[in-house]
Parts: structure tokens; sequence; C-alpha cells
């Protein structure tokens, strides 16, 4: 293991950090985000993609303008370092990305999302915060939806960054 050089930008940057050994994959992991409404959640999931080396594809319309400092501030001073990729609707990104498995993330789906077999390449597709995947998606690509386990007694679905998380990094324990 190596200590990462410092990030002279970074807050406690003189604090010692370790860098685990990782078999980072070339071919990178994909994270959806449809019509994303919430700028701290995508700022977050960013910041997931910045330090897993994925791809952050955003499907438009966007409940946020990328400037938004709520945005900015979620996402750090990473942005540099996230592969950013907007389109203008779902069929957009469908035409530019035609490769790669893509599972869409739902509670209305009724594979875990641990059962899934992940491989690097791959899209995680995920909904709006407060309305999820649209009914015709879902219904269009109902063998690739995948659920999170949750008591929905309890609450409705996870928060999205949380999601977008746990998903990336089961798929990257996955390769390991």
């Amino acid at each position: 293991m190596s200590v990462p050089p410092k990030n002279e930008k970074m807050r406690h940057a003189e604090r010692s950090r370790v860098a685990l050994d990782f078999d980072w994959s070339q071919d990178p992991f994909n994270i959806v985000l449809v019509e994303p409404a919430i700028p701290p959640n995508t700022g977050n999931i960013s910041r997931l993609c910045a330090a897993t080396g994925s791809v952050l594809h955003l499907v438009e319309p966007l409940g946020f303008d990328l400037s938004e400092k709520r945005l900015r501030r979620a996402g750090l001073d990473y942005w540099d370092a996230v592969d950013l990729r907007i389109y203008p609707d779902f069929e957009a990104f469908l035409d530019k990305n035609p490769d790669g498995q893509k599972y869409y993330f739902s509670t209305a789906g009724t594979q875990k999302y641990t059962q899934a077999k992940f491989v690097p390449g791959d899209y995680f597709i995920f909904g709006n915060e407060s309305r999820g995947l649209s009914d015709e998606l879902l219904k269009t690509h109902a063998q690739q939806i995948c659920n999170i386990p949750i008591r929905l007694d309890h609450v409705r679905s996870l928060n999205l960054s949380n999601c977008a998380a746990l998903v990336l990094y089961e798929a990257l324990r996955q390769i390991t």
C-alpha cells in the first residue's frame, strides 16, 4: 500500500491517507441519472464517480443548473476528475450507448441487486428522486430491473446517492 500524493486543495491534506490495492478495471462502470432533481445527490454521485473512475451520465431535463452552488459543493473540487456526459433525453442516451448491460433500479423490481452479475462497462440507471423511473421505462426493461431491499412499511425508497454507492461498490466487489 502506498500513500497518495497530497492534494493541496483538500482540507486536512496533511493527514496520512492510504491507497488500498485494488484492480481498477480499464472499462469503467456507468452511473446514469434520469432527470435528477436534487443537486446535492448529483454532486455526491459525481464524487463517487471521481473516486471510482466511473462515468456519470445525466439525462435531461435536470432539476437544477450544473453551475448551482449546492451541486458544486457536494462534488467538492473533484468535478475535473469526473467523466460527465449529458443527454437531452433517454433515447439519446440509448443511441449513444448501445453496448453494455443496462440495469434499472426501482422499488418495483423483484431481483435483488446482489443477485445481478455485474461486469465492467455495465450501466446502472436510476430515476428521479421523487418519481423514480417511468412506468414505460420499467415495463420496457422489466427483465433488467433490480431492487435494493428496504422496509417499505417505513420508507418509500432510499436516497439516490446512497443507492448509487451501494450498487457501484457491489459491482466493484464482484469484480475483485
